[in-house]
């Protein structure tokens, strides 16, 4: 089998995108040939079977000609794909989808994200499949939708036992600085609860997420916890498994409508986490969740885990990570579906 893949960018140090090089890499474990089409790559990121051609360009017109360009040679190389997968950017299925269509090859459209949009809308109705993690981290209704997890590369994240009794309780919030991702909420709740602290590590990559920092630094002063509560910035992608074993737990109040992989992530090295997305339920015990931007039923939610045994809790979620959301099952999913 023969697979196009379309995607941002191919680099596994890049702490937003970096992920996508572990799916890519189990994708092309499974198929004869895989074929990543992206606007930029790193030397040597993936395996030997795998072609990349860059459709990067100064300007929007010049990307969409240079990828539909590419796509159409791949096209028209024998065998045929299978599949064209846009990883993603609905942008990449409603390019694809007028060449791949009438040339009988399958457009699958992975996405999971709550923001909708006309675009995705589009996406929607000319691809043949659409991905996601769970029904409900897909943002419209749709009879293409099917769920296939999350896609963890649980080999890269070992179990790790924690001290039971450390103090205080050191709690993680991880991910860009959005408003989106709750971390208001999270600092309030943190200031609500004695001998815990937080840490929080992410990139700021906007105005509103540079705004959104300054405001939480202001948040920490105000109410009293800079002892307690430290804002820093991004860390490269492979410390990460690093910084999840000198915690205690993950703390997530992304809005929903998406799952973030943290959440995942954190729990296949066996670290508790605490979180707000609904589509957490088959995940997490009920009493490790809370209501989004409820900073009582966060503080609640933290105080049970003051109380539980924390490593006993870790290692069961990791066996569901490893169940259901591994990217070796992701990988499975996706070329059976191009199949």
């Amino acid at each position: 089998m023969r697979l196009v893949v379309v995607t941002q960018q191919v680099d596994p140090a890049n702490p937003v995108l970096g992920a996508a090089v572990d799916k890519l890499r189990a994708l092309a474990a499974r198929v004869e040939e895989l074929v990543v089409l992206t606007d930029s790559a790193v030397d040597d990121a993936l395996p030997a079977n795998c072609r990349v051609h860059l459709f990067r360009s100064r300007l929007r017109a010049g990307r969409g000609v240079r990828f539909e360009t590419a796509l159409a040679r791949e096209l028209a190389r024998r065998p045929r794909p299978a599949a064209v997968l846009a990883h993603m950017c609905p942008i990449y299925a409603v390019l694809a989808a007028p060449l791949a269509r009438p040339a009988r090859v399958k457009v699958l459209l992975w996405f999971t994200h709550w923001r909708q949009s006309r675009l995705l809308a589009t996406a929607e109705r000319l691809s043949n499949t659409v991905l996601s993690v769970d029904a409900r981290t897909f943002p419209l209704p749709s009879r293409k939708l099917v769920a296939i997890g999350h896609g963890i590369d649980v080999s890269g994240f070992r179990c790790v036992e924690r001290p039971s009794e450390r103090r205080p309780l050191t709690l993680l919030a991880l991910g860009r600085t959005s408003p989106a991702k709750g971390l208001e909420t999270i600092v309030r709740a943190i200031a609500a609860v004695d001998d815990v602290s937080l840490l929080v590590h992410g990139p700021s990559l906007t105005d509103e997420e540079r705004l959104h920092r300054m405001a939480l630094e202001r948040l920490v002063i105000d109410l009293g916890v800079l002892d307690r509560v430290d804002v820093r910035g991004p860390v490269p992608r492979h410390t990460v498994t690093g910084l999840y074993a000198e915690v205690d737990g993950l703390v997530n109040d992304m809005r929903p409508g998406a799952t973030d992989k943290v959440v995942y992530e954190a729990a296949a090295t066996c670290l508790p986490v605490v979180a707000s997305n609904p589509a957490l339920d088959t995940l997490l015990p009920p009493e490790l969740m809370f209501e989004h931007g409820d900073v009582e039923g966060l503080a609640t939610a933290i105080r049970r885990l003051q109380e539980v045994d924390r490593n006993a809790v870790g290692r069961a979620l990791r066996e569901r990570v490893v169940r259901d959301h591994s990217v070796d099952v992701w990988a499975d999913r996706v070329v059976a579906l191009a199949g």
